[in-house]
């Protein structure tokens, strides 16, 4: 006495799945080897033996290392010792030395705020940390001036762990690029927070660490629980049904 079952099936029984049978793969090693050196070079910029490594490279940076040498007899890539304290081996396409170049030669100050995994960010890779219990973890982020690691940013932004030079004018220099990019960070975050608040620095109470002058001289504020920043209500954020007009037409 059941009434018949009815299929809401809207597509035919063979267009469902979530898998299909794909042809094998023919190319050869050589090939694969010049494919995946292609995209460490897009990828990384300069390709040294650590980056194969890191990459966890089927046969290492030996299986790349011909592919490259090929590329580089051919003039499509270029060899030399383009980064100092990263090893001879050094490849690179012309491009990305000429951006070498033009970083080393620019006079106008650089700030750059990575996730700490991002391949752009040589620290913890190509690099030793020169912070101690910075790690590249996901949510952690990293800010660079002028290319050199200026702080780490924990999970969750209440932990921080900073690096300035230790001379003059370099430090100041650096501490206050570091400031105006942490009140950038804070103005433009997407998620709705309504400021920063900073409780640790170096593992140290934020208001006592020295680099605190400089994120006090660009609007954080020292209270008992850290480094305060406020930032104020942005226009388009504000409530509709309350807002005023008080233009004319």
């Amino acid at each position: 006495g059941r009434a018949p079952f009815r299929s809401r099936r809207l597509v035919p029984p063979s267009a469902e799945g979530r898998w299909s049978v794909a042809p094998a793969a023919t190319g050869t090693p050589t090939s694969w080897a010049t494919a995946m050196a292609t995209q460490l070079l897009t990828r990384h910029g300069v390709v040294t033996r650590d980056i194969a490594a890191v990459e966890q490279l089927p046969g290492g940076f030996s299986a790349m290392y011909p592919v490259l040498r090929r590329l580089e007899e051919t003039g499509r890539i270029r060899r030399g010792y383009f980064v100092a304290g990263l090893g001879a081996a050094q490849f690179a396409q012309p491009g990305a030395i000429d951006l070498l170049r033009d970083a080393r030669d620019a006079g106008e100050e650089v700030t750059a705020t990575l996730s700490s995994t991002d391949p752009a960010n040589p620290y913890g890779i190509l690099m030793p940390w020169p912070l101690e219990k910075a790690t590249r973890t996901a949510g952690a982020r990293v800010v660079l001036v002028n290319g050199q690691l200026a702080a780490w940013i924990g999970r969750g932004d209440r932990q921080l762990i900073v690096s300035l030079p230790a001379d003059e004018p370099e430090r100041s220099r650096t501490g206050r690029a570091l400031a105006r990019e942490l009140v950038r960070i804070a103005t433009a975050a997407p998620d709705g927070r309504r400021g920063w608040l900073i409780e640790e620095i170096n593992g140290q109470p934020a208001a006592t660490d020295p680099a605190t002058p400089f994120l006090v001289e660009h609007g954080f504020t020292a209270t008992s629980m850290g480094l305060q920043l406020r930032v104020a209500k942005r226009p388009a954020d504000r409530d509709p049904d309350t807002a005023t007009d008080s233009g004319t037409d």
